[in-house]
């Protein structure tokens, strides 16, 4: 009887390591994540729920694409930005529907100071999940660092409308009114 059980256990292990999540960006879950990320008001809560949608948004249905997606997120801790990049490319090639390899490499090109792709690769990314306000927090500081401050705080506004307990957002709001009083968004 332990044989067996220990078998069972190895095969719903190896089973959860080789089948489909169904679920990204498109997952059901999302609607209600959202709107309670919306009206929270308490910082725990808050976090809690943006660390279920991140892991919704990195979940997806091919292993290989998980893999590309470990691959990439540890290259990119690493400091191994081409790396990382690359193995993002190969999760796009794979799933070019799924919007989180666009953010990460996005994220990756960021890094690496090759903003016009990181620009590109978000907009891919909102393209298919348009309230992921980790792209559009991006893309403001990809905005800043062009040093284009409408641009910038129109997209940290559109990340807070989403996701209002984005603190560097919306510091990084503040900071860009004060830039641009009088002069014209």
């Amino acid at each position: 009887m332990r044989s067996s059980s220990l078998l069972s256990l190895a095969c719903a292990v190896w089973l959860g390591l080789v089948t489909a999540v169904a679920a990204d960006q498109r997952d059901p879950r999302l609607d209600g994540l959202f709107r309670e990320l919306r009206s929270v008001t308490n910082p725990v809560t808050a976090r809690a729920v943006q660390s279920e949608i991140w892991s919704i948004w990195m979940e997806v249905d091919d292993r290989e694409v998980r893999l590309d997606m470990l691959r990439g997120v540890r290259a990119m801790r690493l400091g191994r930005l081409d790396e990382a990049e690359g193995a993002f490319d190969a999760a796009i090639r794979r799933r070019p529907d799924f919007a989180e390899a666009w953010n990460q490499r996005a994220t990756a090109r960021y890094l690496a100071g090759r903003l016009a792709g990181s620009i590109a690769d978000i907009g891919a990314a909102l393209s298919l999940e348009p309230r992921h306000f980790g792209a559009l927090s991006g893309l403001g500081m990809s905005y800043d660092r062009l040093d284009d401050p409408a641009a910038a705080l129109r997209s940290y506004e559109a990340a807070l409308a989403i996701n209002p307990h984005l603190a560097g957002a919306r510091e990084r709001v503040e900071a860009l009114r004060a830039q641009l009083a009088g002069a014209p968004i």
